[in-house]
């Protein structure tokens, strides 16, 4: 077994598993813009075992456990680590899983998706629908922690249609876990009404008599890194998973007090040059539009430039939109 690095952690940061979003360009940017001291952990998107165990689904879901070289080269600049996250319901296919892990990738760690409360998910049992079937979870973790080398970890939600966390919770407390990230919602809620951090701090209280050793991450509305320092004083988590918050600032883990216009233009470019060099021919343009409100929040005219850039099919497209804005708007401020 490598290192548990989980142990080296105190009052740290995490950036959560996004589908589409946390891939190895959003990381090593997100990265980029950090100051270093508060994020420490990043995760990838969620990869399906059983599509990674067929023989040609494997080549339809690798991409989700690319790590760029630049990537890499941040991480160690920003001593920070990426943990790969798995989900699926054979537990067979996370022991293959987790040793092609061991052999193959450079992550810290395993995480199992015990928490995505998306409906084509749970209809087949995976992610927050184990939280109904405590018995198949455990086997899960220990076939996977029994193949894994480096530590694994498990990411999870209060509930399903209610508040299970006293009989939930206690289940993965006794499995051979490093870490536990708790989403302040059940699965019914999706994302809606705001997260319960009480729940969360009972979740700290039964680890304490459980299993001490456990790293517990809150993770539910946090928006920055004061309000997330804030629910670790008083709510006695070890760290904050940071989602959603993201997307209202993406700057959020800099010591950046505001950004100017140029900084902002820059990091649109920055993010498009990186996507097209990063995925170009394998991933779709659009995916990228997401980022773009990230991005021109508060700039001169910016629902006009978001407009015009959301019209944009490629990198091309992109400077030239970027161009015309800088010649039309920014010279005239």
């Amino acid at each position: 077994m490598k290192e548990n690095f989980w142990e080296t952690l105190e009052h740290f940061f995490a950036l959560a598993p996004m589908e589409d979003v946390t891939d190895t360009v959003f990381r090593e940017l997100v990265l980029r813009n950090s100051s270093g001291k508060n994020l420490k952990v990043l995760f990838t998107e969620f990869l399906s075992t059983d599509g990674f165990c067929h023989p040609i689904g494997r080549g339809k879901v690798i991409h989700r456990f690319n790590v760029n070289e630049s990537e890499k080269l941040m991480l160690k600049n920003k001593d920070a680590i990426v943990v790969a996250q798995i989900w699926g319901t054979d537990p067979e296919k996370f022991y293959k899983t987790a040793k092609y892990i061991n052999d193959y990738t450079g992550f810290s760690g395993v995480d199992i998706n015990m928490g995505c409360p998306q409906k084509n998910i749970i209809k087949k049992g995976a992610c927050s629908a184990l939280i109904n079937d405590p018995e198949l979870a455990k086997e899960i973790i220990c076939a996977t922690a029994e193949a894994s080398e480096v530590p694994v970890s498990v990411k999870t939600r209060i509930g399903f249609k209610n508040i299970e966390t006293d009989r939930w919770i206690p289940h993965l407390l006794e499995s051979p876990i490093k870490a536990l990230t708790v989403h302040g919602r059940i699965q019914k809620q999706m994302s809606d009404g705001i997260a319960n951090w009480d729940e969360i701090a009972k979740v700290v209280k039964l680890r304490d008599e459980i299993n001490p050793f456990i790293k517990i991450i809150g993770n539910g509305d946090v928006t920055s890194v004061a309000e997330g320092k804030e629910k670790m004083k008083s709510y006695n988590v070890d760290g904050i998973m940071v989602g959603r918050g993201i997307f209202s600032d993406f700057w959020m883990f800099s010591e950046k007090q505001e950004l100017g216009v140029h900084e902002k233009l820059r990091a649109i470019n920055e993010h498009a040059r990186l996507y097209h060099n990063t995925w170009s021919g394998n991933k779709p343009w659009q995916i990228l539009k997401r980022f773009f409100k990230i991005y021109t929040y508060n700039l001169p005219q910016a629902s006009q430039l978001r407009d015009a850039i959301m019209k944009t099919n490629n990198i091309d497209d992109l400077n030239l939109v970027l161009d015309d804005y800088q010649s039309k708007v920014v010279k005239n401020q």
